[in-house]
């Protein structure tokens, strides 16, 4: 039903770990897209999920990240250590310019795992749809909204289908409201003709090998709102502090107040998961565990609040 899309840094694969329990009862299945040349991160993710007898789809042709060029290796992780696995599926990420034999070619060579076709700017759809009845290949489809209309999406009317909504404005963290809106996707796929949703979490489709120096430290934290037919928002609770990249430890202290003062407002609609209540430990205790880890505590969060919504 819920699809996140992780890029593969550190922080998203340990995300995928802590949570693998939860999302496989949830029926939660992480997309990777494995961006670090080092394998060894995903590989214990992957057995993570497994262990919790969840599910993971792995892009094996990334299109951002040090693989971007070859996915050799991520194919070979998938063949030595998951060939025998279903709940680990093989995700062909479909882009301009990829021709229709590429696209049935890779889908061949991964014969021996689920497929899964993710869209993400490809402009043949009637093709590829009528190509891939011929070469009789079954898959999931997933869609990225930004790049698949309807008349897209109609060529792919069967079976499981997955739109895939970035609901994270990306800009500087010093320019972020201190709230706003998110995506109602979670309650909506169905009235789009969905089996499922996915989303981008708190970090957004954007891709960057590394952040820039945090002139602002923000948290951001999403809820459901129950009087607003169930839309999803997001906080941004930033740093007072924005006038240079230096002391991230103090200004991660200033959001994090702000983000307790929300908590204990009386009216907030944060809902307190394991991930707010290690907020509130490091609140405590005065702790910086680095902009990483926040980011990564962020990220459970939402996923956590949405499993409590679909539980």
């Amino acid at each position: 039903m819920y699809y996140p899309y992780f890029r593969g840094k550190q922080f998203e694969l340990i995300t995928i770990r802590e949570t693998a329990t939860l999302m496989a009862e949830s029926h939660f299945v992480p997309i990777v897209e494995p961006v670090k040349e080092a394998l060894g991160g995903l590989d214990r993710a992957l057995k993570a999920v497994c262990d919790a007898n969840g599910g993971a789809i792995v892009i094996v042709n990334p299109f951002h990240g040090e693989h971007s060029n070859n996915g050799a290796e991520i194919s070979t992780l998938l063949q030595d250590g998951y060939a025998k696995n279903a709940a680990v599926e093989v995700g062909i990420l479909l882009r301009d310019g990829m021709s229709i034999q590429q696209t049935v070619e890779c889908c061949s060579q991964h014969n021996n795992h689920p497929l899964t076709l993710v869209h993400a700017g490809f402009t043949q759809a009637k093709a590829l749809s009528a190509a891939l009845v011929e070469a009789h290949i079954s898959c999931r489809n997933v869609f990225f909204e930004d790049y698949c209309g309807k008349l897209y999406r109609k060529h792919f009317s069967s079976g499981n289908r997955i739109l895939l909504r970035d609901g994270f404005q990306r800009r500087r963290n010093k320019d972020h409201p201190p709230v706003e809106a998110f995506s109602d996707l979670h309650a909506t796929y169905e009235e789009e003709g969905m089996t499922g949703f996915g989303d981008f979490l708190i970090v957004g489709d954007d891709f960057s090998e590394s952040g820039g120096p945090a002139y602002a430290v923000a948290i951001h934290l999403t809820f459901i709102d129950s009087d607003q037919d169930d839309a999803m928002f997001i906080h941004h609770f930033v740093s007072t502090s924005q006038d240079t990249p230096t002391d991230p430890a103090g200004k991660f202290a200033e959001a994090l107040e702000k983000l307790v003062a929300e908590l204990d407002s009386g009216n907030s609609k944060i809902i307190e998961t394991s991930a707010v209540q290690e907020f509130r430990a490091l609140h405590n205790a005065g702790h910086f565990p680095g902009l990483g880890s926040v980011k990564k505590l962020s990220m459970k969060h939402h996923i956590e609040t949405l499993a409590e919504y679909f539980s």
